[in-house]
């Protein structure tokens, strides 16, 4: 069965997201070695989209080959076990962006060197609690919609996590006048903007899904700021090797 018009657009613009998304992967490994960057805040930002890009592979990826097998249902078969596309495509780039706010999380500590244990730690606590939400069956990752309940559970410490990340970055962006810092920290208040409707609304509003497209050109903004702010050369002054001293 051929996919409808409205698949064939979904197939495309998620080819077009992984295309870009690898671009600037692959850009930002490229002129990593070229960058100084002692402290490696620039490696934790490629590493944290590369996350992103990876597990999002499995998700859109997933979602464009369910969508040509002739729907959502479709499922992959490896010798005699079974797996649904889509929720294998979710699990997957559920756990990759707890693992790139961690990262971001780190990127604030190393970056702007601040000694608040008693902020950070408790945010990786609330990544992990975020991971160990993702485990029990009553996810029900086999659906493709998910169940109302435990999607709004798993979601909260994402929730928690995320925006704080975002107000760190803003408020010490704002501190050191590194606007590049401040905008990430909008940009990722945005993207909850568009994610916090679909995780409540969406399966009594099935069209409310729509704003996960938004919510994915925010993370490719996202991207491209970081790869054109920090990754130039080093005269920028929001570049990390700029500040290391």
């Amino acid at each position: 069965m051929s996919p409808s018009l409205s698949g064939w657009m979904e197939i495309v613009f998620d080819l077009a997201y992984l295309v870009i998304i690898y671009a600037l992967v692959v850009l930002m490994s490229a002129r990593l070695s070229k960058t100084g960057d002692p402290r490696h805040v620039l490696r934790r930002f490629r590493d944290g989209f590369l996350l992103l890009a990876l597990g999002d592979t499995g998700h859109v990826g997933f979602r464009v080959i369910a969508l040509l097998q002739g729907g959502l249902e479709a499922k992959a078969a490896i010798g005699r076990f079974s797996f649904p596309l889509v929720g294998v495509g979710a699990l997957a780039t559920a756990i990759t962006i707890t693992f790139l706010y961690l990262l971001l999380l780190d990127v604030w500590r190393v970056h702007f060197q601040e000694q608040r244990p008693w902020i950070f730690w408790p945010l990786v606590s609330v990544g992990v609690v975020r991971l160990l939400l993702l485990l029990p069956p009553e996810n029900r990752w086999a659906d493709v919609m998910p169940p109302w309940d435990w999607s709004v559970l798993r979601n909260l410490p994402l929730l928690v996590l995320g925006l704080s990340v975002a107000a760190l970055f803003i408020a010490d962006g704002r501190r050191r006048g590194e606007k590049t810092f401040v905008q990430l920290g909008w940009l990722i208040v945005l993207s909850y903007a568009c994610y916090a409707p679909v995780i409540l609304f969406v399966q009594a509003v099935p069209l409310i899904g729509l704003l996960m497209v938004p919510k994915t050109v925010v993370y490719l903004v996202m991207a491209w700021l970081v790869y054109a702010r920090l990754f130039k050369p080093t005269e920028h002054h929001d570049h990390p090797a700029a500040l290391a001293t």
